[in-house]
């Protein structure tokens, strides 16, 4: 390797990799203190990028020196301590450096025979996930490229499951003419649910759904009415963590309900499922366990990179019914192998499976549990710090990770002061976070699941949001 030679260029690869390797170091080692939000326009990035596709070949350490520099002023600083937007985590180190190994090692991680270590590994995974999960031993996963895709692989599996129970073989014959499948979801149930129900011919305008509590917990009372002389088959989703509050709907409850109407249910548990994983809190998930399905984000709390996401059934057959696909020339695994390609929508990926690994063997089951409590004890004291202050109103009770705020000045439009106020803090640079609308009301939300963040961050964090308050 170290003496082929690049083409366009006078050096090898092992030379070009050595200072990739260096750009990137030098990259971690200022992500902690550098301005969280990006610097430059996209017009300027492109400016800078944009240049003409040359005709020959050009030199690839030069490409990566102007790309790493130019790049640079676009980067927001999700890797760092205080970025706090959209339930974003950072990259563990041992999962960064297994994810290079990942890249180097070129897997496609479709099938056992074209890689055994990618299938052994998230058979191995899978073990230890729903052991942290509090899931069945015998749960299937696949895993897919995020939140989105794992909603839609664990509904497609509700589908099949659902459907059959009618009569009807969805893969083979399609939507046309099937039989109505009723779809019921929260009144808060996330986007990358609708944007699932969409894909899967199901509609994201025709589910029905349930009203919430004051802190956006699925109300079981009215799911029992609402399922009262439904006849049709029938999926029903929930949330372990809602995306504002980080509250949990009644899973126990829920269960009962919906199995006893002969239903699917599927719990989205993008980030608030990890809450199994740590004792002090594992109260917030009981009936997890119920659930038909669960989908899961791995590069929310437990910090592996983009992209991954994890879609557990506790039913093989209708997992591997929805996702099966199967060409002549596709060489079977033995007996008791594990085939990736039979749990995920898609062929040739990533594997995805060694960087979970890296993650979960670095952390043990203590570091996974400490590193929630860690994050959901900072958002606690974030919660703190900010109420206290009189022109803030904290909108949640902060159970988990998130923290929802508004500004409601004397004088004025709190929705308008409270967008002011994000503009404000993202443009100040200490740390970013979004905006959102909680029951008719613009709020500021702030999410805390990245590994290196800590109690001094969290405190630099809340002087410079106090500091961006209205006067």
């Amino acid at each position: 390797m170290s003496d082929l030679r690049l083409p366009g260029a006078d050096i090898t690869t092992d030379a070009l990799l050595r200072r990739t390797c260096e750009v990137a170091t030098d990259y971690l080692g200022v992500v902690r203190e550098r301005r969280v939000g990006a610097e430059a326009t996209y017009a300027a990035i492109l400016d800078a990028l944009g240049a003409p596709l040359s005709d020959a070949p050009e030199d690839p350490l030069g490409i990566i020196e102007r790309l790493a520099a130019n790049a640079d002023p676009g980067l927001v600083a999700t890797a760092g301590p205080r970025y706090f937007g959209f339930v974003t985590g950072g990259v563990l180190p041992a999962a960064l450096a297994a994810d290079w190994l990942t890249s180097t090692w070129d897997q496609n991680a479709f099938s056992f025979v074209v890689s055994p270590a990618a299938a052994a590994l998230e058979e191995v995974v899978r073990r230890w996930l729903a052991e942290l999960l509090g899931l069945a031993p015998d749960v299937t996963l696949g895993i897919v490229s995020g939140g989105t895709m794992a909603n839609f692989t664990c509904l497609a599996a509700g589908r099949h499951a659902a459907l059959e129970r009618a009569g009807w073989n969805v893969e083979a014959q399609g939507l046309f003419g099937a039989p109505a499948l009723t779809v019921v979801t929260s009144d808060e149930s996330h986007a990358s649910l609708f944007a699932a129900l969409q894909m899967l011919g199901l509609g994201s305008a025709r589910v029905t759904r349930i009203p919430t509590d004051a802190q956006g917990r699925m109300r079981p009372d009215l799911l029992r009415t609402a399922l009262q002389g439904i006849n049709t088959p029938l999926l029903v989703c929930a949330q372990a963590g809602n995306v504002n509050t980080g509250a949990f709907d009644p899973l126990p409850e829920i269960a009962a309900i919906v199995h006893n109407a002969g239903g699917w249910l599927h719990v989205d548990g993008a980030f608030g499922a990890w809450a199994s994983a740590s004792p002090r809190l594992r109260h917030l998930t009981a009936g997890l366990e119920l659930a038909d399905s669960v989908s899961v984000d791995g590069h929310k709390w437990l910090n592996v990179p983009y992209d991954c996401g994890f879609a557990f059934t506790r039913h093989p057959a209708a997992h591997r019914a929805a996702m099966w696909v199967d060409a002549p020339y596709y060489v079977p695994a033995p007996d008791a192998v594990r085939d990736n390609h039979h749990f995920v929508p898609e062929a040739s990926r990533r594997a995805r499976g060694f960087a979970v690994y890296a993650a979960l063997r670095s952390l043990g089951r203590q570091g996974v549990a400490d590193l929630v409590d860690r994050c959901c004890m900072l958002a606690q004291r974030m919660a703190e710090r900010l109420s206290s202050d009189p022109r803030v109103r904290l909108l949640n009770d902060v159970v988990l990770n998130q923290v929802l705020i508004r500004t409601e000045p004397a004088a004025g439009d709190p929705d308008a002061a409270t967008a002011a106020l994000i503009r404000r803090v993202q443009e100040e640079g200490t740390c970013w976070l979004g905006g959102t609308t909680w029951h008719g009301m613009h709020a500021m939300r702030i999410a805390i699941c990245n590994w290196s963040t800590t109690e001094h961050d969290v405190e630099l964090a809340a002087d410079a949001i106090i500091r961006c308050l209205p006067a």
